[in-house]
């Protein structure tokens, strides 16, 4: 298993992060991205993940728009050569919160996605509340050759054929999959079939059923799998296989 988006390097983890580490490989997890959430904490990302040879995306999230120096741009890309690091992210927009304008989290995703195109490396997105905005930009600023993926996704089936089918994005499934809230997420999943999802924990939030309450961790993301191959009725062997590949594809892993 692959988990695509975490963050341990989060403080959440300084007590215990060794454990924690262990327990996902000791649970099948082969591999783990650590994402960044603004110019700083990429940094810390970058340093924390490399002992654990984790691989790190570097970006500044919706949330942290409204505080993205004129530099952002040249301080992320200054970080892309730092071991382990092989995708930009997360970015997006967010209007569930709105923690940042509007604007600003426009802007900023719109940057973030041009040195991406420059570089080569995929993006991590983020999106809550913000399909036909966030659309409209991925129109304007994504190319075919590019690699995405939409992380934590929760919407609606008809957004997971516009990610697919227009764009050509991944979609990472978490624990929001196991909740028993999540009836439209999972007719998702169904019609959308196996061949551009990955999974993911988003730790330390999130966490599936049967953690939930807990606070999140890589390991955890064999009950999100388990559920997955349930719905998608494939054998669980199969369902890492299938995902794993899709994970290798998208971050060239």
């Amino acid at each position: 298993m692959i988990d695509t988006h975490c963050h341990v390097h989060d403080k959440q983890f300084d007590g215990d992060r060794d454990a924690v580490v262990a327990r996902a490989r000791d649970a099948g997890v082969t591999a783990m991205i650590t994402i960044g959430e603004d110019v700083a904490d990429s940094r810390r990302a970058i340093a924390i993940a490399e002992p654990y040879e984790i691989s790190v995306a570097v970006g500044i999230h919706p949330h942290e728009a409204k505080n993205a120096s004129p530099d952002a741009v040249a301080e992320l890309r200054a970080l892309l050569d730092a071991p382990g690091v092989i995708a930009i992210g997360e970015t997006g927009l967010d209007y569930y919160y709105d923690h940042s304008p509007r604007e600003a989290q426009a802007a900023v995703l719109r940057t973030q996605i041009r040195l991406a195109r420059e570089v080569g490396l995929p993006v991590v997105f983020h999106h809550r509340d913000a399909f036909a905005d966030f659309c409209a930009i991925l129109r304007e600023e994504w190319r075919d050759e590019m690699r995405g993926v939409v992380h934590c996704f929760t919407g609606t089936a008809a957004q997971a054929r516009t990610f697919i089918g227009e764009f050509d994005l991944y979609l990472g499934i978490g624990g929001v999959l196991t909740f028993p809230n999540a009836s439209g997420l999972r007719e998702a999943v169904v019609e959308a079939g196996p061949g551009k999802l990955v999974l993911e924990t988003d730790c330390p939030y999130l966490a599936p059923v049967p953690m939930r309450g807990k606070r999140n961790e890589p390991s955890f993301v064999a009950h999100t799998a388990a559920k997955l191959g349930e719905l998608l009725g494939m054998a669980q062997d199969d369902l890492i296989a299938a995902t794993d590949e899709n994970a290798k594809t998208l971050f060239d892993l």
